[in-house]
């Protein structure tokens, strides 16, 4: 069934460049990795983003010059604090229209465009409406549209549906959940630790940070700190058991990530997936997170790390991790679930589905048949129908 082969147009974000020096991006990262581990699949891949943007793609397709790019976003210090950007500035305006014109030079019937940024890009995917649109990797609270979407956890996919589903037969197939996904050749695993911990993150409340420096302080443990920084940290003066690194770039935090005791991830939302955590587990390093979002599924209690609740339930966390209750092996393992290569037949498979309901029996396509003949079929109750599912 999957070896159907596709054509993606993949769109990069306006704002950043799809490099992998935008590790603070996840969207970013998302679009990067999506054409690596899809074009390694035999997939053609184009990718439209700014100029310097050089993903594994086919085509890397500029809509976006360093000079257009320079005059909106050039004065802004991205790796100390949060990117800056607006939907309605000249940088947008321009990655839209340009993208507009270079899909419509390339597209082909069937093909499938992919917006990362979702509503972000939403005016790229409008002006073609007779391609395949699925929001690939939705991980943001509101702006959700296409007709095929794909959910980061069950965490997010549930809370999007809402209460109000609750009990109710309004359910979509083509609503589903594919993890995100990680290239094990940017992690490097160890199971010797040295004597700190890690938040690795934006640097503010939302993210938990607080807390972080708090339990450390406690137990008398050293805390390294890197990420962007907010507002609320921008001028902070760090208590003397927290050294603040900055911006990591992809060899800081492999180094920051494969030697931390443990690594902080106390979201104070419902966190959508938590990348940081997986980059953790991939590096053999236990972590300890909320109990609610996507933690619920990916942080599994007395093996990868634990949940917490309260600054009682953190400290003991803390402390069990420094006495190595957590094994580094354990961590690794649930952390390769995430690869590239595991993810990527989930893809496959659900582009499958989506391709089916454009071309084929829609919700009833069997790929199978000599599993499921007509006969086998007429004998349980299916009738094929004549027009596809929508």
């Amino acid at each position: 069934m999957n070896d159907q082969k596709f054509r993606f147009h993949v769109l990069g974000l306006p704002h950043t460049k799809t490099t992998i020096d935008y590790t603070a991006c996840a969207y970013t990262m998302k679009a990067w990795k999506f054409c690596k581990m899809m074009k390694a699949r035999g997939h053609y891949i184009m990718h439209y983003g700014h100029e310097e943007s050089n993903p594994d793609a086919n085509e890397n397709i500029s809509v976006i010059s360093s000079a257009e790019w320079d005059a909106v976003y050039g004065d802004h210090d991205y790796q100390s604090k949060l990117f800056k950007y607006d939907t309605g500035d000249a940088a947008y305006t321009t990655f839209w229209n340009n993208a507009i014109k270079e899909i419509g030079e390339r597209k082909q019937p069937g093909d499938i465009i992919l917006p990362f940024w979702g509503v972000g890009v939403k005016p790229i995917c409008d002006a073609h409406p007779d391609l395949i649109t699925v929001e690939p990797g939705i991980g943001y609270a509101d702006g959700h549209w296409a007709g095929f979407k794909v959910f980061e956890s069950y965490a997010i996919l549930h809370a999007y549906n809402g209460l109000k589903n609750v009990g109710q037969c309004n359910q979509r197939h083509y609503e589903i959940v594919i993890p995100n996904y990680f290239d094990l050749d940017e992690f490097e695993y160890s199971d010797k630790k040295e004597d700190y911990f890690l938040f690795l993150g934006r640097v503010y409340d939302g993210k938990g940070v607080h807390i972080a420096i708090q339990v450390t302080k406690a137990i008398g443990a050293k805390l390294k700190i890197a990420g962007q920084l907010t507002g609320e940290y921008e001028n902070c003066e760090w208590p003397d058991h927290v050294e603040f690194i900055g911006y990591a770039g992809l060899d800081e935090r492999k180094k920051l990530m494969k030697g931390a005791i443990a690594s902080f991830l106390p979201s104070m939302y419902v966190e959508p997936f938590g990348g940081v955590q997986i980059e953790n587990l991939l590096s053999g390093t236990p972590t300890i997170t909320t109990d609610w979002g996507a933690f619920s599924a990916n942080n599994i209690e007395g093996v990868t790390g634990y949940r917490c609740r309260t600054f009682e339930d953190f400290v003991r966390a803390a402390k069990n991790c420094q006495a190595g209750k957590i094994k580094p092996e354990d961590c690794r393992s649930q952390g390769e679930k995430f690869s590239l290569e595991n993810v990527a037949p989930q893809y496959e498979k659900f582009f499958t589905d989506v391709y089916d309901v454009w071309g084929r029996n829609g919700w009833y396509q069997i790929h199978e048949p000599e599993l499921y003949t007509d006969e086998w079929l007429l004998e349980n109750g299916v009738s094929l129908p004549k027009k596809n599912l929508k």
